[in-house]
């Protein structure tokens, strides 16, 4: 896989995947505005899976756990300019202006279509791309900051996402894991997300389902593999990645081993 980025600082970027497939199973620590050059792409959330495609903009917000898959499309490689809205600028933003709003406790990523201020704004930076010597961070902060106004003006509950600041704090453990184990993540990021340190994280875990996180996030992967080749007749390369494998030796091979035959065997029945 051939992956390109060019930063002109560590906020802004312009991405380009050029191979066939790239997939991620990620907790972004900042807030992505995401701007789709050409090529395609599909995040998966708890409760919702999305379909991106050239112009679309969208926001992923931050601490929020997805699987995203990128594809090239048409011949063209997967290419994004992306935004970080990081917890600094945002504070420096908001301590500006006076709001009131209901803060989003468990935002979902936000569509914005090709909105034409958003999308000349991400788009005015691409030539910037082509500057040889150091890119001038108060520009850089410059083009943020429009795109957060301009976000404020289209979005009238992007305040309640944007403007919340606060770390995660200790929820339902079972309810937690039970909608977000297709999420091939270290236990580290289970326990931050959850609220609780690796060792409260595992302590509790172990109280709420008497077995290892491991164990259980595996049975449960693999059940959610098995019921979408058989109820929804997918096949095992569009299962995989969505239930929390990296590739189709180890998801054949574990597969095999809980139920006793491959994937193959139902798929497509």
């Amino acid at each position: 896989m051939e992956h390109i980025s060019k930063y002109l600082t560590p906020d802004i970027k312009l991405s380009c995947y050029e191979d066939k497939l790239f997939k991620s199973d990620i907790v972004f620590d900042h807030h992505m505005l995401i701007w789709f050059i050409s090529g395609e792409t599909k995040i998966v959330q708890a409760e919702a899976t999305h379909h991106f495609k050239a112009g679309d903009i969208f926001l992923i917000p931050r601490n929020q756990p997805a699987t995203i898959i990128n594809y090239p499309k048409d011949g063209l490689p997967h290419k994004t300019v992306v935004m970080h809205l990081s917890t600094k600028i945002l504070r420096d933003f908001y301590t500006k202006i006076d709001i009131k709003t209901r803060i989003i406790s468990v935002p979902k990523v936000r569509s914005f279509g090709s909105h034409p201020l958003l999308e000349s704004c991400l788009a005015s930076v691409v030539p910037y791309f082509d500057v040889v010597e150091p890119f001038p961070e108060n520009l850089a902060l410059l083009k943020i900051t429009e795109a957060i106004s301009v976000l404020r003006t289209i979005d009238p509950d992007i305040d309640g996402i944007l403007a919340n600041f606060e770390d995660p704090g200790k929820i339902d453990l079972v309810s937690f894991m039970e909608k977000n184990y297709m999420f091939n993540m270290p236990m580290e990021q289970f326990g931050y997300l959850t609220g609780r340190s690796l060792t409260t994280f595992k302590r509790d875990f172990k109280n709420a389902f008497a077995t290892t996180p491991q164990k259980w996030l595996t049975h449960k992967r693999l059940e959610l593999a098995h019921y979408q080749l058989s109820e929804k007749n997918k096949k095992p390369m569009d299962v995989l990645f969505e239930v929390g494998f990296e590739n189709l030796s180890h998801f054949s091979y574990a597969f095999k081993k809980h139920f006793g035959y491959a994937p193959t065997a139902i798929a497509g029945k």
